[in-house]
């Protein structure tokens, strides 16, 4: 659910606007008489977040006024406070309440978009405050019990456990699946459905069968043709893994962030992982704590992993690799898109993976996530 509550943060989720695209944001900030008010959206490549606007506070309160065409998700930044507003700025009246102590706090309401968001989000924090006190009491009452069995290799206590938590957890989830089912007209649902790709609960067929389920004026929107966007990766991400395309990788070399020339060849395990990524690209870092996990773990199993980054500044690759506690061989020609690695492997996206078997042969292509760690440990099985 916290990945949830972050594409929220981050999507166009907005239904109505003014024609004309006029907006004005009248805001009140508490326990603060002066000060500066910042109209903030998240930059293109996504690191962080960049002015938009900046106004005066003026007796505790403030007001934006401006045009908004295209709806999208925006914060409020209060000067000196930590974190921001999250809201949908689109044409309209827009009321915000900011809290300067308690910024979470915060009350967004006049357009249908903004009170329909702050509704949702409010419903799901109670949702999950109950949960954590569920999941807390189950933890309380059972971990002896699943340190018993593991202990004593009790597999039927353990997956009778297993099935209890994670029956525990499908409050929630039902709450997520049900919403765009019993709302398709609904930019909500469409953020919904895209963060059930994630749950691996979720076939893709399933996902996609209440993505078709939505309005039609809902499909046309920007924000729904990004969500079967990611549908249709999944599904190749699927079909890759499935087709096995055996044939030679091609070898290379290049430099690693020291200087050393590293080479596929000699990098290659029982199992290896070409990982294309660069530090500027925001899905390869949001990838990269997983890759990091499936590493330590499956290393000592005969993994192998070499990363090739399509950076062209040394010293923010270096930045990104400590940042992200990779330990793998990593190479770069620093030449972009241009990096004759990326240009012999035709990668034309980020983040790109090619998964070899212990002979060097490809296997499968553009994996992520649990799709390239069941592969990975699929190949494993049979050396």
């Amino acid at each position: 659910m916290k990945k949830i509550l972050l594409l929220l943060a981050i999507t166009v989720i907005a239904i109505s606007c003014k024609n004309n695209g006029e907006y004005t944001i009248t805001g009140t900030v508490k326990g603060m008489k002066i000060g500066n008010v910042y109209l903030e959206k998240q930059s293109e490549m996504g690191m962080g977040n960049i002015p938009v606007d900046t106004v005066k506070i003026v007796d505790g309160k403030f007001e934006i006024k401006g045009k908004a065409f295209e709806p999208s998700f925006h914060f409020i930044k209060i000067e000196n406070v930590q974190g921001n507003v999250p809201f949908v700025l689109e044409g309209g009246d827009i009321n915000i309440t900011v809290d300067k102590d308690s910024i979470f706090k915060s009350k967004i309401s006049g357009t249908y978009s903004n009170d329909e968001f702050y509704n949702f989000r409010s419903k799901l924090i109670v949702l999950q405050k109950d949960l954590q006190k569920k999941m807390k009491t189950f933890r309380d009452e059972n971990d002896a019990k699943m340190n018993e069995a593991e202990k004593n290799n009790d597999t039927v206590v353990i997956n009778s456990l297993r099935k209890q938590f994670k029956d525990l957890r499908k409050e929630g989830d039902d709450f997520m699946i049900n919403y765009p089912k019993t709302h398709p007209k609904s930019f909500i649902s469409i953020l919904l459905i895209e963060g059930l790709l994630s749950n691996p609960d979720y076939k893709v067929a399933e996902v996609e069968k209440i993505f078709n389920s939505l309005d039609e004026s809902l499909k046309k929107t920007h924000a729904a043709k990004k969500t079967l966007e990611a549908i249709n990766n999944v599904k190749k991400q699927e079909s890759a893994a499935k087709m096995a395309p055996t044939e030679p990788a091609p070898n290379f070399e290049a430099k690693n962030p020291e200087g050393k020339t590293i080479s596929l060849k000699e990098s290659l395990g029982k199992v290896t992982v070409i990982d294309f990524w660069a530090s500027w690209c925001k899905p390869c870092r949001q990838e990269n704590p997983n890759v990091v996990a499936m590493y330590n773990e499956l290393h000592p199993k005969g993994l192998n992993i070499i990363g090739v980054s399509l950076d062209d500044n040394l010293d923010k690759w270096k930045e990104a690799i400590a940042k992200d506690n990779i330990t793998w061989n990593q190479v770069s020609n620093l030449q972009g898109w241009k990096d004759p690695i990326a240009v012999q492997y035709n990668i034309t996206q980020i983040p790109a993976t090619i998964i070899l078997d212990a002979n060097g042969n490809i296997v499968a292509k553009d994996l992520r996530g649990e799709q390239l760690k069941a592969k990975v440990n699929e190949l494993l099985a049979k050396n």
